[in-house]
């Protein structure tokens, strides 16, 4: 029994010491985006005197609900007419296909061109690779389905590309719903952190930043250089973000320009987004961590890069932690341990502190009041923990298959235009029905940690008192979200 507890506490330990260490990046980058507060926001530099060609490419898969709306926003833009195309990258086999033929006559003095593949082989990868072989433009905007640039985009971003080694321009993104529930909320609340905190923050460090899969403009010759699209990981917009920073190009993120989208409004589409995202970021960690580490990178650029592809192993360090503290408790209970072991776990306090500042930083950001600000905090923060615990299963059977090499297709989250007001999330064509085997599980989890928290009372222990009452809330929350989207309650 002793051996067990002592290997428990080895899990625990090195679990803790790993959120240690990624809190210990993102409190410098956190520092860095102080700095550029100071310094103030990008200068945008002057207009070309001719302005180059650009492809708009519009990836698109079964969007019938947002692909009319893509349309009319991207035939906004404002940028000289002979020198821009649209590429309708449509590989659907629903009734969009139809509503972008008829959308797209509505503006005939427009190069809009409607590209069908006999297949979807490689996903959104294989359409923007597909693309590319019949792109004219010497830059590449690349906008998701539930995007809404502003006409001025392009005029914002391509002056960027002075620089010749300049590759990549990545805007932020905006939330169109982000008022519409507590989940959407809690995504825009996690999102910021990155969009303002991370992506600044590595952006100032002259880090490795990526691409976010839309809302940005490629340098063509980039993409080619780095090997073009490749669809052998879920994000194929991070991996080539690290080949083409690998081969020497530079990136630039545009924190000031907005690039407003849609934020999943049920649980099962945010758990396909997550699942996509935690799978390809451990996928692209053993396709590019090596090749970092080996690069001639500054060391603060190897660390930074480290951290970055395996945040998504966060989840993981999170999920262990949780599972070996139960039994640690039982043992502090039953004095099985030196007092001084749990003493010494309190450092890992400095992570929720770090992490609590740069939520709240990014939580700062916007034209509201202080008291809203504070506010706003105090009653989401603890919510998005909660919740972020509560998805610790669900991404970490995502990061343990792409660490595995198991491969899987590229899912779509689902897009629902909410902010139309024309239907309700539940009659959304695209949800998924199937409730997979890890929600019963995170239901279970749920009731497994709330008996440890009243346990823990009974025994007035209460050290963990306060992670095992948070893991109980996020696991019944995501159990009770995931069960209504399930069957569309």
């Amino acid at each position: 029994m002793k051996v067990l507890i002592i290997l428990c506490l080895l899990l625990y330990a090195a679990a803790m010491l790993f959120i240690l260490l990624y809190s210990l990046a993102q409190a410098h980058l956190l520092y860095r985006f102080r700095r550029y507060l100071k310094q103030g926001s990008n200068a945008t530099p002057p207009a070309p005197e001719v302005w180059p060609m650009v492809t708009v490419q519009l990836p698109v898969y079964n969007e019938k609900y947002v692909v009319e709306r893509l349309i009319d926003t991207v035939a906004a833009l404002d940028y000289p007419a002979a020198k821009i195309e649209f590429q309708l990258l449509d590989d659907s086999d629903d009734e969009t296909t139809q509503i972008i033929q008829q959308s797209i006559q509505q503006y005939p003095h427009l190069p809009f061109r409607h590209i069908r593949r006999q297949d979807r082989s490689g996903f959104k990868a294989g359409a923007l690779r597909y693309g590319l072989e019949q792109a004219k433009g010497e830059f590449i905007a690349i906008f998701d389905a539930d995007f809404t640039p502003s006409p001025t985009f392009l005029k914002q971003t391509v002056p960027h590309f002075s620089h010749p080694e300049t590759g990549m321009v990545q805007t932020r993104w905006a939330h169109l719903n982000k008022g519409y529930s507590i989940l959407t909320r809690l995504q825009a609340f996690a999102l910021d952190a990155h969009f303002y905190i991370e992506q600044v923050g590595r952006s100032s460090l002259n880090a490795y930043i990526n691409f976010n899969g839309t809302a940005g403009i490629w340098r063509k010759a980039t993409i080619l250089d780095a090997g073009n699209w490749q669809d052998d990981t879920l994000t194929e917009d991070l991996d080539l973000s690290y080949r083409a920073q690998l081969k020497g190009w530079r990136f630039k993120y545009l924190p000031e320009v907005e690039s407003p989208a849609e934020l999943p409004p049920v649980m099962s589409a945010l758990k396909s987004q997550q699942f996509r995202w935690t799978k390809g970021g451990a996928e692209s960690a053993v396709k590019h961590l090596g090749s970092v580490l080996r690069s001639r990178a500054p060391l603060q650029t190897k660390c930074h890069a480290t951290a970055h592809l395996l945040n998504s192993s966060v989840f993981v360090a999170v999920l262990l932690a949780s599972l070996a503290s139960i039994p640690l408790l039982w043992a502090k209970v039953n004095n099985l341990l030196p007092l001084v072991v749990f003493n010494a776990g309190a450092v890992t306090l400095l992570s929720f502190a770090v992490i609590s500042l740069v939520y709240f930083q990014a939580n700062a950001m916007g034209n509201v009041s202080q008291s809203k600000r504070t506010g706003g905090f105090l009653l989401y923060f603890p919510l998005f923990l909660s919740i972020s615990m509560g998805l610790a299963l669900h991404n970490a059977v995502a990061v343990w298959e792409g660490w595995s090499g198991r491969k899987s297709p590229f899912i779509r989250t689902p897009k629902f235009n909410l902010e139309a007001r024309q239907h309700k999330w539940q009659e959304n064509f695209y949800l998924n029905i199937r409730m997979p085997y890890t929600t019963y599980a995170e239901g279970l989890l749920g009731l497994l940690f709330l008996g440890v928290a009243v346990w823990g009372i009974v025994q007035q222990e209460y050290g963990m008192l306060v992670f095992h009452g948070m893991l109980a809330l996020g696991y019944l929350l995501v159990f009770y979200h995931s069960y209504q989207s399930y069957r569309k309650i």
